[in-house]
């Protein structure tokens, strides 16, 4: 059990060694770019702020490449100075070894659902929401042109979004099975509640009467199935930037209204498995540095190297698969569990090979 700790602790202790470095550099990268974009209030110190309020949902996304990196670097550490010999000379056998890297990975793994759904989504938000009132002043107007949605015979777009979720300069057009437009409404703003309704404020309506369009104006109209309340603060946000609940709700109602939904789904279903892909990666990491002649031979470096490589190998596989998966339009499940099924195949192999 105190072998067990002992070895939890180091490749934890990686982990957070790893995680501060690549945190280090991706945070100088991200403020290095974002500097040029200083406009009104936006300046030095908000772009620090702002890179350090997003920088933790990039290190999330990058969890797999930091439990790789990372259980290298603790397990070669401890094998370079002939700790893993000692332990394996005591009688330890592998598969304590495996138990002693898991219930760490274990505890990670949670914690990484745990901030996709309520942590780093919310900073993500946070931070686009400050920068966008720094820089835009009030308005708030949504990146890109705005947002549209549809069901077919309806096209709503917002054009600005309100520091604190209220939609503003709203469209909404209205089409016939035939296809002939009859009704076509702005509003400049709406009240949302969490089951689709909005309550549209201040209200320009012309609808088709008698071939004619005809005006009117309303302080509040009613109008149903549109986006709920809690989707509002990520449509200016990527998919891998929402939290996991609004991510799959949201590709619901996309198919409920037959809208394209394999962008949402794959950014879902990609964040769902991906700590199981953490797992994947602390065990191949296992196969790799836990072998007993460390000591003698002292490859520490060509270890980390392979680690490297390894770690860049895998991001650009990964995307190349995602690409792939959904210009063929694959099983999206089995697509976004692809790349852990393969790196626990290749980690079974080195296991049977590894010398302990």
């Amino acid at each position: 059990m105190i072998l067990q700790r002992y070895i939890g602790i180091s490749v934890a202790k990686g982990w957070l060694l790893v995680l501060l470095v690549l945190g280090a550099v991706f945070g100088l990268i991200g403020f290095t770019q974002e500097l040029d974009h200083t406009e009104r209030g936006y300046n030095a110190l908000a772009v620090a702020q702002y890179t350090l309020l997003i920088l933790p949902n990039q290190l999330v996304s990058l969890a797999p490449v930091i439990a790789l990196l990372g259980s290298i670097v603790a397990l070669a550490n401890l094998d370079r100075y002939n700790e893993l010999t000692i332990i394996s000379c005591t009688g330890f056998p592998p598969s304590k070894l495996l138990i002693a890297l898991t219930l760490p990975t274990i505890v990670l793994m949670a914690g990484l659902w745990v901030c996709m759904e309520y942590v780093t989504p919310q900073l993500q938000q946070s931070a686009e929401q400050e920068r966008k009132l720094l820089r835009n002043g009030s308005e708030g107007w949504i990146p890109g042109g705005g947002a549209w949605s549809t069901d077919g015979q309806r096209y709503i777009h917002l054009g600005k979004m309100s520091p604190d979720n209220v939609p503003g300069n709203i469209n909404l057009f209205e089409f016939s099975e035939t296809g002939e437009l009859e009704r076509a409404l702005w509003a400049e703003s709406a009240i949302v509640s969490q089951d689709r309704r909005w309550v549209f404020q201040k209200v320009r309506e012309k609808v088709l009467v008698d071939d004619v369009f005809r005006t009117r104006r309303h302080q509040e109209l009613e109008i149903a199935n549109l986006w709920a309340r809690d989707e509002l603060p990520t449509l200016s946000l990527e998919g891998a930037n929402m939290n996991l609940s609004v991510l799959y709700s949201y590709s619901q109602y996309l198919a409920h209204n037959g809208q394209p939904t394999d962008k949402y789904l794959n950014a879902f279903w990609q964040r769902l498995l991906m700590p199981f892909t953490v797992f994947a990666m602390v065990i191949l990491a296992m196969s790799i540095s836990a072998g007993t002649t460390a000591g003698r031979d002292r490859s520490f470096g060509i270890k980390i190297g392979i680690g490297a490589v390894l770690g860049i190998l895998f991001y650009l596989g990964t995307q190349i698969v995602f690409s792939l998966g959904q210009l063929l339009q694959w099983n999206i499940p089995l697509v976004a569990l692809l790349p852990t099924l393969v790196i626990l195949g290749s980690a079974a192999l080195l296991l049977r090979r590894m010398r302990w």
